[in-house]
């Protein structure tokens, strides 16, 4: 390749970058922005900054619209859906990877499947599979409708072909020869996997659980059909939308607002502490 092409290629990517920057940065401003406004300068001048900073939208929306106890309800879903994938999805990922056995490339094809299969199409009948399944004697009432159990489990199931997928690959390309060191010395499988893989693994790990973190903390559908009648087991996303959905046009912005950015903030938080953990994660693989 020659100078001017790679420096074009370099300006083209970075352009790239910058606009897809803008694109993203300036809903999350203005989400903040509009977060201590009044409902009239929400509905003026856009980017005005605001006359009086109204801090009061946050503390409504924390205690009249219950965001703390969704963000709470939320908070115990994604770090128990999140330890859940990461536990089953690092065990399968790393059988599939390391040992070959009858049906091994079945069973990740079938993982692999799951990828390219709509949340939309199984709602219903996941509806009824859920349940049919509170209605068990010992596990129904932890696992039913309208119980954080049933979501996790979802939660559990859908994050599963993501974590294999990737967690597949990545500890295909750790070097086998630290484990037959470890057999020799009289390891068991579980130690070696837990003692020796796993840390190993610690950045594709961590990258897989930052994706998921995000996607079952963004999930809507999942909990609107699984949450429908308990609204004190209602996660943050519910509670964000039942702000607008309650009063019609008379909503609360300015709380729907603040409750966005109540939202946000973890989000951003977990990114900028483990930044630097992901990019080493999506970029390891390609240099063993």
């Amino acid at each position: 390749m020659s100078a001017a092409r790679a420096r074009f290629t370099a300006v083209l990517s970075h352009a790239v970058l910058l606009w897809w920057t803008f694109l993203v940065t300036v809903p999350i401003v203005w989400t903040f922005l509009a977060s201590v406004k009044s409902e009239r300068e929400i509905f003026g001048d856009a980017w005005s900054p605001p006359a009086t900073i109204r801090l009061d939208n946050w503390a409504r929306a924390w205690q009249q619209a219950h965001v703390g106890r969704y963000m709470l309800n939320s908070v115990v879903v994604v770090a128990c859906g999140t330890a859940g994938t990461m536990l089953f999805g690092a065990m399968a990922a790393y059988v599939l990877a390391r040992y070959r056995f009858r049906g091994s490339r079945i069973v990740h094809a079938l993982f692999v499947a799951g990828l390219a299969l709509p949340v939309y199409l199984v709602l219903t009948p996941l509806f009824f599979v859920v349940r049919n399944t509170g209605a068990l004697p010992l596990v129904g009432p932890f696992i039913g409708l309208n119980t954080h159990g049933g979501l996790i489990l979802v939660y559990i199931a859908f994050s599963l072909p993501f974590t294999v997928f990737f967690l597949t690959a990545f500890f295909g390309t750790l070097p086998k020869t630290v484990a037959e060191a470890a057999f020799v010395d009289g390891a068991s499988h579980t130690r070696v996997f837990f003692q020796i893989m796993l840390p190993m693994a610690r950045p594709g790990v961590v990258s897989v659980t930052v994706f998921n973190v995000l996607g079952q903390w963004n999930q809507y559908q999942l909990p609107l059909v699984l949450l429908p009648s308990d609204r004190d087991s209602w996660v943050l996303t519910q509670g964000i939308a039942d702000i607008s959905t309650t009063a019609g046009y008379d909503a609360d912005w300015g709380a729907l607002f603040a409750a966005l950015g109540m939202a946000i903030i973890p989000m951003i938080v977990v990114h900028a502490l483990l930044q630097g953990q992901i990019r080493r994660g999506l970029t390891a693989g390609a240099f063993k």
